[in-house]
């Protein structure tokens, strides 16, 4: 589609954004359902965020994607923020409303359809979460959020860790229907234990990512069963050696690759209405 004055910008700020798949997966996607509006990314550092947030507001865009390192940044620029985006205490998505700016985080409903999408429900169910920096916290709180019974918590003891216990607390006083406790990464057995009485096991740390492709949370595959379902945040390499393992084991797995897509989704219906053309934008561009 041609642009004209009429066009909607939309875009997405953070740094770097070089690589993002957003502008193709959002542009393709307006195309497809005939929307005039153009997505674009720009390069903006944290501390050129309030900056980059006020100009936007001034622009009137219909609008924009947060990534690192400007997610919590934004909150403070939103005059509203919804209750996922609230407790999670950062933003990946802001709409555009007559002139207010409506802060949401889509990052744990991405996750929660993505494995709707594989069959697998959460309501009701335990799981087992590794993890405390961004995608850990949108997980973690939209599950309990979504309806799950009980989750445990495993972080590592460093400078994120504080972040962890305020989610538990978060959530123990927010949402009391869900139990959550929190446990030490370190703790390989408490660990093992854990997923054994889990439905859903999820690595929410950037093991297994490139350069720790190699590695994984889980080294004794007796820990794997066919009932137990394993999901990743990472999604290069498209199948981690967590999922891998847990796949030979008979697990049913939840690609990271799932999530980004979803969540992408979850804006883009925030932004317009509409369901994104998910299915055909995984096919073009995020198969393997």
């Amino acid at each position: 589609m041609e642009i004209s004055g009429h066009t909607q910008l939309l875009c997405l700020i953070g740094s770097p954004v070089g690589h993002s798949g957003s502008p193709v997966m959002y542009n393709y996607s307006f195309k497809k359902l005939g929307l005039d509006y153009a997505y674009l990314a720009f390069d903006i550092k944290e501390e050129e965020t309030e900056e980059a947030v006020r100009a936007l507001r001034l622009f009137n865009v219909k609008g924009f994607n947060i990534t690192m390192p400007c997610k919590t940044k934004v909150v403070s620029c939103c005059d509203e923020l919804s209750r996922e985006a609230r407790l999670i205490g950062a933003v990946n998505t802001v709409v555009n409303q007559d002139g207010r700016l409506i802060g949401h985080n889509t990052d744990g409903l991405g996750w929660v359809r993505s494995c709707r999408e594989k069959g697998v429900e959460i309501r009701g169910k335990k799981m087992t979460i590794a993890g405390s920096g961004g995608a850990a916290t949108a997980i973690t709180i939209t599950a309990a959020l979504e309806g799950m019974e009980e989750l445990s918590v495993f972080a590592r003891k460093d400078s994120f860790y504080e972040n962890a216990q305020a989610t538990v607390e978060k959530l123990q006083r927010e949402v009391p229907g869900c139990r959550i406790r929190l446990f030490d990464l370190e703790d390989k057995n408490k660990l093992y234990q854990e997923i054994g009485g889990s439905d859903i096991f999820t690595n929410a740390t950037r093991v297994g990512m490139k350069p720790m492709d190699e590695l994984s949370l889980v080294e004794d595959m007796s820990v794997f069963r066919e009932e137990l379902v394993v999901s990743d945040v990472v999604y290069n390499p498209r199948k981690t050696r967590l999922l891998t393992d847990a796949e030979a084991a008979g697990c049913r797995i939840v690609p990271g690759v799932g999530m980004l897509l979803w969540q992408g989704a979850e804006a883009f219906k925030l932004y317009t209405g509409m369901e994104m053309p998910a299915r055909e934008v995984m096919e073009r561009y995020f198969s393997d």
